[in-house]
């Protein structure tokens, strides 16, 4: 049986059947978050926060809900910080949004780009080597996020990442057979503590994609939806239709998943937790081998370079 919450019109209905009106999703939506920082023990009572922020709907929505959350607690510092990967007709307008957020929220937005921390923008590094878009980004993405966040003595680094995020992880690593992979996941991302890592946190955890996208529209965060042009190209965007087309099937599939895979999840942290962690030889950044992927890739690049030359 669907009920409604009250005689409001509601805007948004959850898997439970329940139907919520504006005003009761966002207290519902905003006690989910703050409810998982305090589960996962996400957020210290003193911390020098950043914010990974890209423009899109889950980091809009993070950033403005732990900017309430510092203003409760000015020992929580907030600061943005901005990867412009160099993707043309796409991070040139959710960068504008990310800009015109901190703006008017009186934030320190901090903006690095591939262009001027790796010599050319994403576009241009697709032209060069023949690799699937999302992951040469993502390679150069966490590494450089990572290391301004730990130029910044960020303490830890929110990122927006949704339960459809972390269900499609979980199941891209089975179907990989990439199960050290999934021992980093989690609402506290890596293994093991290292000072060459800034603590990644995960505050929209167990919020879904919809309700988040419902709260950033409601909220006025966000006035319409762009995606990346380049997910198109992805094994996750694949995982996500089937997830998707799952969900509407079997409601709660989504939850399911994610609820069974934090049960395994401690056992999988102490199966890999003695992996070592070395220093790339070529930057001094981490890394699981000698050089970091990062640099490979570079190096690729400018291999690729010369011979054009």
């Amino acid at each position: 049986m669907k009920m409604n919450c009250c005689s409001e019109k509601p805007v948004i209905g959850l898997p439970s059947g329940e139907k919520l009106c504006k005003s009761h999703f966002t207290d519902y939506f905003e006690n989910k978050v703050f409810k998982t920082i305090r589960q996962f023990d996400l957020i210290g009572r003193e911390e020098n926060l950043g914010v990974a922020l890209s423009g899109g709907k889950d980091s809009l929505t993070v950033l403005h809900i732990l900017n309430h959350l510092s203003k409760q607690n000015p020992k929580i510092r907030i600061n943005a910080i901005a990867i412009d990967e160099g993707i043309a007709g796409y991070r040139d307008k959710t960068l504008a949004k990310a800009i015109d957020f901190c703006t008017k929220n009186n934030i320190e937005l901090h903006i690095f780009s591939y262009k001027e921390e790796f010599g050319l923008p994403l576009d241009e590094m697709l032209k060069i080597l023949d690799v699937k878009p999302c992951t040469i980004c993502g390679i150069f993405r966490r590494y450089l996020l990572n290391k301004k966040s730990r130029e910044l003595k960020l303490t830890k680094l929110a990122t927006g990442h949704n339960l459809d995020d972390e269900c499609q992880s979980i199941i891209m690593n089975q179907l990989k057979n990439n199960i050290e992979a999934s021992a980093r996941l989690g609402p506290k991302v890596g293994i093991i503590q290292n000072d060459k890592f800034v603590q990644r946190i995960k505050p929209l955890y167990l919020c879904m994609e919809k309700e988040v996208t419902a709260y950033a529209f409601i909220n006025g965060l966000l006035d319409d939806f762009t995606e990346c042009p380049n997910v198109v190209h992805s094994f996750r965007a694949q995982v996500r239709d089937i997830l998707n087309d799952m969900e509407q099937k079997f409601p709660g599939t989504k939850y399911s998943t994610v609820n069974s895979f934090l049960q395994i999840l401690p056992l999988l942290k102490q199966k890999f937790k003695g992996g070592m962690i070395k220093v790339c030889l070529k930057c001094n950044e981490a890394s699981a081998n000698d050089v970091c992927n990062a640099c490979v890739y570079l190096e690729r690049l400018k291999k690729s370079i010369v011979k054009v030359e």
